[in-house]
């Protein structure tokens, strides 16, 4: 038994829909509680307050009578004690006793009593036992006569009041227990319904964690469980994007990397089969060798284009500001060094923002080697820094209406660019570096008919110094838009 009751009463077996419950009862119990004892106190208060008036008054009234007659006690007999249901008893200053004739009921004085005989003022009024044993209300008024000072003692049975409070306790108790049991019940049905949604919170992560399904939760009504829900459904979507983001880069990264490496494995095995037969001409093994040097070259590119587009942090702003044109320029002295035909025709107005100058010029880096690798021989790249917007352009074949959707798609190359070097990925890693320093980039033709790319970046045409300045002389830094 002893057992059953602990684990019956130990917290980590209740749930919370239980603890919710039991604690609407217990606190509707305690107001129960409260609220009975006070009315009942306050009843009982009431009562005797009123009984111990009317027995003061009558008290007064029979002292007048029995003040004219002190030994035959003002004419009073049993028969006037029973119609009145009183018991009266006379007390000399000196505890001396006097009580009506045939009266079958006497009061034993206190020291309330004596005390208004001496003092001859005001009244005294308590609970005492009679001589039969049974409970009365006494009260005592002070009464002179013969040179004497007296205190009539007028008391009235306790049992018909005490009945009545009795009643009223056992009524507030029955009705207190029904109360109790029926906000038991109530704050169980109000408990179960606050709960739902918790449970079904609790049900979904449960399916996640043992199927892995993302599947999102219905939500119902408003308040703090449903904005839960709704965050919980907010994450399962971020979980769900981030595993399809996950599943396609290895999907696409496994397709690419299977062909330098079938590549790398064919020659590499060539060399291997060489080493033994001497079944390569003259020359043969040095143009494999610059091959594999050249897939080397690839497959590292690959790699670092992967880990880049693998990143999805957040730029964190950089505690000086970048001035977008030394990225610029270092950008343009890399491209320059693979297309040394190409003429670079190059104006750069100041731009300042923050962010972090290693991925912006490898970003940049990317649209100016599309430049080259698409520009004719003798061809000119046009770079334009012009307010918040870079624009890079060439004079090559251009991008055709259909493949412009697909541009910034990672590992996605137009059909005409199948067979030129890259991996398909630069275009990507740009438009991820664009958008983490919260700009955008498109993709368009130029005015020549060659692939232009205009991309938007948050920043000052002024660097801070300026604007500080500006600030303490109370005008506005200009910001181009």
């Amino acid at each position: 038994m002893s057992s059953w009751l602990n684990r019956v009463l130990a917290p980590r077996e209740w749930t919370l829909r239980d603890r919710l419950a039991v604690l609407v009862a217990l606190a509707v119990a305690t107001g129960v509680a409260l609220t009975g004892v006070a009315a009942w106190l306050i009843t009982r208060v009431t009562v005797f307050n009123q009984l111990d008036s009317e027995l003061v008054d009558i008290a007064a009234i029979t002292a007048n009578s029995v003040a004219v007659d002190i030994s035959g006690m003002g004419g009073l007999n049993t028969n006037a004690l029973r119609a009145a249901n009183v018991a009266v008893t006379l007390v000399r200053a000196d505890n001396r006793i006097s009580t009506v004739p045939g009266a079958t009921v006497s009061l034993s004085p206190g020291s309330e009593e004596l005390s208004v005989a001496r003092r001859q003022q005001g009244s005294s009024a308590r609970t005492g036992a009679a001589s039969n044993g049974q409970p009365y209300r006494i009260v005592a008024v002070p009464l002179w006569a013969n040179q004497q000072s007296y205190a009539l003692m007028l008391g009235r049975p306790l049992e018909a009041t005490n009945n009545i409070l009795g009643t009223l306790a056992w009524s507030l108790a029955i009705f207190g227990f029904l109360g109790v049991g029926v906000s038991s019940a109530i704050g169980f049905v109000i408990a179960r319904s606050a709960i739902r949604p918790m449970q079904r919170l609790t049900e979904a992560v449960t399916h996640v964690t043992d199927t892995s399904e993302l599947t999102p939760i219905a939500i119902e009504g408003s308040g703090e469980l449903a904005d839960l829900g709704r965050s919980f459904n907010t994450m399962l979507n971020s979980l769900h994007l981030s595993r399809e983001r996950q599943r396609r880069l290895i999907a696409d990264a496994g397709h690419e990397l299977r062909t330098p490496l079938t590549s790398l494995r064919t020659n590499v095995e060539l060399l291997v089969a060489d080493e033994r037969s001497r079944m390569l001409p003259e020359g043969a093994r040095a143009d494999i060798l610059r091959d594999i040097a050249a897939q080397l070259g690839e497959f590292t590119t690959l790699v670092g284009d992967l880990v880049q587009l693998s990143r999805e942090d957040i730029v964190e702003p950089h505690p000086e500001p970048i001035d977008l044109r030394d990225v610029v320029h270092s950008a343009i002295a890399r491209a320059k060094r693979r297309g040394p035909s190409l003429t670079f025709d190059v104006e750069l107005n100041p731009l300042y923002l923050i962010g972090e100058p290693d991925t912006l010029e490898r970003a940049i880096t990317n649209l100016l080697d599309n430049a080259v690798k698409f520009s004719p021989q003798g061809g000119t790249v046009r770079v334009l820094l012009e307010g918040d917007r870079l624009r890079i352009s060439d004079q090559g074949p251009g991008i055709s209406d259909e493949d412009l959707p697909h541009v910034f798609d990672r590992f996605w190359r137009s059909p005409s660019a199948r067979n030129t070097p890259g991996s398909g990925l630069g275009l990507s890693i740009v438009a991820q570096t664009v958008k983490a320093h919260g700009g955008w980039v498109k993709a368009g033709r130029s005015a020549e008919g060659g692939a232009e790319f205009i991309v938007r970046l948050p920043g000052n045409a002024s660097p801070p110094e300026e604007e500080t300045d500006n600030e303490s002389t109370g005008s506005i830094p200009k910001v181009t838009s």
